[in-house]
């Protein structure tokens, strides 16, 4: 029988969880908050529709990625009981990270080329 191996990333997202009281209500306001924040980049490429066109793949493409390296990181338990906390565990870390990208997006200096965003 494999014991399963835990990443120092799967095992900091089990801590993180463990505080929360369900690991899947963590995910689900983690997930709000990106929303969120994703409706307010949108928001500012309104006058771009190239730019928004491609602010959606990489949405779409994040979205596969954390849900592929959740199913990859939960698979060392894969069917124990462990597996959904720590499934839970990584897209609530992984989707903090990802609104903090965001967030970065909306406070680009003016005039910062690489900034994908439009300052207000």
């Amino acid at each position: 029988m494999r014991k399963p191996v835990f990443t120092a990333f799967a095992l900091a997202a089990l801590a993180s969880a463990a505080f929360a009281q369900d690991p899947g209500q963590d995910f689900t306001k983690a997930d709000a908050a990106l929303n969120a924040t994703y409706r307010q980049v949108e928001h500012r490429l309104a006058g771009d529709a190239g730019a928004k066109a491609r602010l959606i793949t990489a949405q779409k493409g994040w979205i596969a990625f954390r849900d592929g390296e959740c199913a990859f990181q939960s698979s060392g338990d894969d069917g124990g009981s462990a597996a959904p906390t720590i499934l839970a565990a990584c897209k609530a870390s992984l989707t903090r990270t990802r609104t903090e990208q965001l967030k970065g997006y909306l406070h680009c200096a003016e005039g910062d080329l690489s900034c994908p965003v439009p300052a207000q």
